[in-house]
């Protein structure tokens, strides 16, 4: 009887321990506290669980799938909430709005990697393919979790906030011009405000990526146009990061405009 009721409390504290691990938890400070104490690392789900497309998407197609279990093993789970409809309690806002503001929180969804200490080492979104493959996304991550990675991924976020600061400043200029259709003038302003900024290197090239939407919202429908704003700022982009988006938006506008000219020739 001794021996029935033990093995019925070890299933039951399993089946407890199993159910606990799958939970999100909402504070992050809590979080840490279990990550330190369990010896595991966080994963937080930068969410609008109400209205973000991509997020309902993450949700029910990774982390509501039982495949996704497994990521318990290795990470406490958090959820940061931004929803429209469903209400939070006050507390809870001021602590997603301060944490968003924090981690320079760009949009939804965004997932934060970090350490026990509650340090970020890697940060991703969303990824097709089911909960098997985000599991694997998410352990070739795991390998970040160095001095090297974290250092490297705070380099990124510190260039990608620049650059979104940057970008913001760059449109609230260029947006009048562009509803007036007025390119010569939005390529004159752009390259003012890139010389009085004084923005080099990779920031520079980022920037100057705004020469094709330029040409693409003054000359709509003109792939032609548009090609050649691409091929110039590739001729200036080199080795640059930018090289390859830059060469993938080139094929879309090739196929835009070979589809373009079927549809003309039927």
């Amino acid at each position: 009887m001794s021996r029935c009721f033990l093995a019925f409390v070890a299933l039951y504290l399993s089946f407890v321990s199993v159910a606990a691990a799958d939970t999100w938890l909402t504070d992050l400070e809590a979080a840490k506290k279990v990550a330190q104490a369990e010896k595991k690392e966080i994963l937080v789900d930068f969410t609008g669980s109400d209205w973000c497309g991509w997020c309902i998407r993450l949700k029910k197609e990774v982390f509501d799938q039982p495949q996704f279990a497994e990521a318990s093993k290795y990470f406490v789970l958090v959820e940061i909430d931004f929803p429209r409809a469903k209400p939070l309690a006050p507390a809870l806002k001021a602590q997603n709005e301060a944490l968003a503001k924090k981690y320079n929180i760009q949009g939804f969804p965004t997932i934060l990697l970090l350490d026990a200490q509650g340090e970020v080492y890697a940060q991703t979104g969303y990824e097709a393919g089911g909960p098997e493959n985000y599991l694997k996304h998410l352990a070739q991550l795991r390998r970040q979790n160095t001095a090297e990675g974290k250092q490297a991924l705070a380099a990124r976020l510190e260039f990608e906030a620049k650059e979104h600061a940057l970008t913001d400043a760059l449109s609230a200029q260029l947006d009048p011009l562009l509803e007036k259709k007025d390119l010569a003038a939005a390529e004159v302003a752009l390259a003012k405000f890139i010389k009085d900024r004084n923005v080099t290197g990779e920031l520079r090239l980022s920037l100057l990526k705004s020469r094709v939407q330029i040409v693409a919202m003054c000359k709509p429908g003109d792939h032609e146009a548009v090609l050649k704003v691409i091929d110039e700022v590739l001729a200036e982009a080199k080795d640059s990061s930018t090289v390859e988006e830059l060469k993938e938006l080139r094929v879309r506008v090739v196929a835009a405009r070979d589809d373009a000219l079927k549809s003309k020739a039927k």
